[in-house]
């Protein structure tokens, strides 16, 4: 199993930036798929940008043209570049890390989220 830190989360009005970033650490051989999610208030859990190991990259509509997804797989950590952000936008965001530990174990973890403000 990985752990996972979450950092960048804020309050910003709108129109403007955050960087998310998740650093994952522990017993990990390799990680396969990284991914950013959020829920917000009365609503289900999302998926808001995805990248393989390869570096392919999905993102939710909603946000295309807006966010960034990026990895460093050196340090195994995520990122999630968030631009000309909207009061929809507001959030718990969190990670989400797949990938096999280093006794062959397939692992599924998730980070404790992180709080995205955006004011009016």
């Amino acid at each position: 199993q990985a752990q996972l830190v979450e950092s960048g989360g804020g309050l910003v009005q709108a129109g403007g930036s955050l960087r998310l970033s998740c650093a994952a650490s522990g017993s990990i051989f390799i990680i396969n798929r990284m991914g950013w999610y959020r829920q917000a208030p009365g609503n289900e859990r999302e998926l808001v940008a995805a990248i393989t190991s390869g570096g392919s990259t999905n993102y939710a509509d909603s946000v295309k043209g807006r966010f960034i997804i990026s990895r460093d797989n050196a340090k195994n950590t995520v990122y999630l570049q968030m631009n000309s952000l909207k009061p929809e936008d507001t959030a718990v965001y969190y990670c989400n890390v797949q990938g096999v530990a280093t006794m062959g174990k397939f692992f599924h973890s998730w980070g404790q989220g992180t709080q995205v403000t955006v004011s009016s």
